[in-house]
């Protein structure tokens, strides 16, 4: 795994980030988190620069969430069981996702990216039940925002020990959606009172 991504990187850079998020939020069978904590370790290693490998991320991830909703709204449920047991989505994974999203509602979009096998199926169950746009960019997007700053950020600090992370990602998805919003709520704080000391 670790030889294709290399080369993905090193023959695609930030495109190729792009590219493996498009398709792995689609629902192609690609380890995004496995992906974003490489990029992580590509960073620890000076290969790539943080923001450019985060906002590639961005845009690779959210439009993969965008193409996955659009397809649920213009073409049902229908198209997810016949067509999803060929990218490995498979109906017990539909029904579960489905169970989820009825009982979290567009929540789930937030926390979906933390959860394997839920990211791909939730922005789809949010078309088919024509959730409206604007709520579901709201939960989706900053979903993926805190997903991606979480996983580039585990590989840049684990570095040379970056594969670590792949034994912690399924058991611990919850406990990693939490730290997110954790950290991103102490930058924000610590921006806040850097502000305030600036302006006093």
């Amino acid at each position: 795994m670790e030889h294709q991504l290399d080369y993905l990187l090193t023959h695609y850079g930030y495109f190729g980030i792009v590219l493996a998020l498009v398709g792995g939020i689609v629902g192609l069978p690609l380890p995004d988190e496995i992906v974003l904590t490489y990029v992580g370790y590509n960073i620890y290693q000076g290969k790539m620069l943080y923001a450019l490998a985060v906002v590639s991320a961005v845009i690779g991830a959210l439009t993969g969430i965008t193409i996955s909703y659009l397809l649920g709204i213009k073409l049902g449920s229908p198209f997810l069981k016949k067509f999803g047991p060929k990218i490995h989505i498979t109906e017990e994974k539909i029904e579960r996702t489905q169970a989820l999203f009825d009982k979290f509602g567009p929540f789930l979009l937030l926390i979906g990216y933390f959860i394997p096998g839920v990211r791909h199926i939730t922005a789809y169950l949010a078309g088919v039940s024509c959730l409206g746009f604007r709520k579901f960019a709201l939960y989706a997007y900053v979903g993926g925002v805190l997903w991606i700053f979480t996983f580039i950020t585990l590989g840049k600090v684990l570095g040379p020990d970056w594969k670590k992370a792949e034994h912690y990602i399924r058991p611990n998805g919850g406990l990693l959606f939490i730290l997110a919003v954790v950290l991103v709520f102490l930058v924000f704080l610590y921006r806040r009172m850097k502000k305030g000391d600036y302006n006093s």
